[in-house]
């Protein structure tokens, strides 16, 4: 069902237009590869969001791809191509798009005096029959287009009115009003709303649609203000992805809808329960770490040290907590693994958290639990999740870690690594040196593996407390000006650093394989 459809028939519903594969992947180093999308379309699919905006298909080959897959892969949310007014973008937009069996055309457009001066360089009226052929022809090949006027917060009300009044004669379903800067506060973008239903008369054809940026902190905030007034789509990303500061944060505008149901009557199709783990998935991909006080997702959301906090939550929960752990899927485990533990139970545990394994990957999986059981007294949802996740990022890779020894320490300087790898099939080793145990393994690979992609970043995290937890390792590399982020878990540190190198270095070369021009910004 189209969403837009839908949201006519219910007034009260909310339409959550997802752009963590577009707008998100546009933050610097926030790359992401063709089996990465697709994981993080299925699960936003599966948590019930309504519009995913995949990708901009004349990007690259790449973008165009994603689009593409995702497209033949999701059925339930809507798939949208972003493409600027112009035929040629619109054209490879619905060429991703064809398989689709919800499409949507995002088509955009600046509108600001100062972007039509400077970034487009064209007169208002060149610009509003832009807006009108764009959409006009969009419409050709799908009866969902959205328009998009880029910087519309700072676009003068009038010519604003004129385009969007145009748009919608045109056949736009939905209309979109960015806050592409970050720049506008609450009553400001609410009052923008409400001007917008005041003065164009076709507006109750089209669902009007939100897009903020996070700048100056504001960017939910101003979503739930424009719901308030009158718009009924929110465009947001997991964990507040995106470029500069960020966009709307999806987990906080759908709990704050569902949470104050009081003052915001509204609904969205969002099985909340499924937050945490897609903000999981995405800051594992990314290597985006979410900071711990981060609202819904952030580590000590649902934490309480302070004694009086504790002693109210003993008493009763709802004295510190606004919302229940369980509704953003922070579930209390039904069973507790260990090294005992069978291939049931860890089956059972694996679907508990919302993945589903094929017998091999399983068996895969289950080896390296129990590895993980021997090493660690206890056996943690998000030790799993970690290792899971690790397992696969790492299938199909060309270089495989075989073995790795680090001798390190005030009696062993320089340090030292021995390292023996899986490269393409045929087994390598050498003995490297370096200012620390990491710079010693990640000569090592380059020894037996020469390239000249530069390292961008190397974080580590633990995945759980205790100093038996497994270690979260992203690495960044560069080449070319490609760069990939590669990750790796292991109760070994320097094991789990080594994993995310070739994690990412395998990445480089899946896209030397695909070697595709650099994307542009929308």
């Amino acid at each position: 069902m189209n969403p837009a459809r839908e949201d006519k028939r219910e007034p009260n519903r909310v339409v959550i237009f997802d752009t963590t594969l577009r707008d998100g992947e546009q933050s610097p180093g926030a790359s992401m590869n063709l089996d990465e999308k697709i994981r993080i379309a299925q699960t936003l699919e599966e948590m019930g969001v309504d519009v995913i905006e995949a990708g901009f298909p004349i990007a690259s080959p790449g973008d165009f791809e994603a689009v593409n897959q995702i497209a033949k892969t999701v059925v339930n949310s809507t798939v949208c191509g972003l493409a600027r007014a112009t035929k040629g973008d619109i054209d490879r937009a619905a060429e991703a798009l064809r398989p689709a069996a919800r499409r949507r055309i995002h088509t955009f457009i600046s509108t600001s005096p100062l972007h039509m001066k400077y970034k487009l360089q064209m007169e208002p009226d060149a610009v509003h029959d832009k807006v009108i052929e764009s959409v006009s022809y969009a419409r050709r090949f799908t009866d969902d287009v959205e328009w998009s006027c880029e910087d519309g917060t700072r676009s003068e009300h009038d010519f604003l009115c004129r385009c969007v009044e145009s748009a919608i004669k045109a056949g736009a379903t939905t209309i979109n009003i960015p806050d592409t800067v970050g720049y506008t506060v609450p009553e400001e973008y609410a009052a923008l709303i409400r001007m917008l239903f005041a003065r164009v008369p076709n507006i109750d054809k089209a669902i009007v649609s939100t897009h903020c940026h996070n700048d100056l902190g504001l960017a939910v905030a101003n979503s739930l203000a424009a719901v308030v007034a009158g718009a009924r789509q929110i465009e947001c990303t997991v964990n507040g992805l995106g470029e500069r500061a960020g966009n709307a944060a999806m987990e906080e505008v759908v709990m704050a809808l569902r949470t104050r149901h009081d003052r915001m009557p509204f609904v969205t199709g969002v099985r909340s329960e499924h937050i945490m783990k897609a903000s999981r998935l995405v800051s594992a991909i990314t290597g985006f770490v979410v900071q711990p006080n981060k609202a819904i997702v952030g580590a000590n959301a649902f934490a309480h040290e302070s004694g009086i906090h504790q002693d109210g939550m003993l008493k009763h929960a709802g004295t510190y907590e606004i919302m229940t752990p369980e509704s953003v899927g922070l579930v209390r485990s039904k069973i507790v693994l260990g090294k005992h533990s069978g291939r049931h139970a860890f089956r059972e545990k694996l679907s508990e958290l919302g993945y589903s394994l094929g017998d091999n990957a399983l068996a895969d999986a289950f080896t390296r639990f129990k590895v993980l059981a021997d090493a660690k007294k206890e056996v943690f949802d998000e030790d799993i999740v970690a290792l899971v996740d690790d397992e696969i990022a790492r299938a199909g890779e060309r270089i495989g870690l075989v073995s790795l020894e680090i001798l390190c320490g005030t009696k062993h300087q320089p340090p030292k690594a021995e390292l023996e790898l899986n490269i393409d099939g045929a087994a390598k080793s050498c003995k490297a040196s370096g200012d620390g145990p990491v710079d010693a393994a990640f000569k090592a690979i380059r020894q037996l593996f020469p390239h000249d992609a530069r390292l961008l970043l190397y974080q580590v995290h633990a995945v759980t407390a205790g100093t038996d937890a497994q270690a979260e390792v992203t690495v960044r590399l560069e080449e070319n000006g490609r760069s990939v982020n590669g990750q790796g878990a292991d109760t070994d540190t320097m094991v789990a650093s080594v994993k995310a190198y070739l994690n990412a270095l395998n990445k480089l070369l899946v896209k030397r394989e695909k070697s595709a021009p650099a994307a542009m910004s929308a």
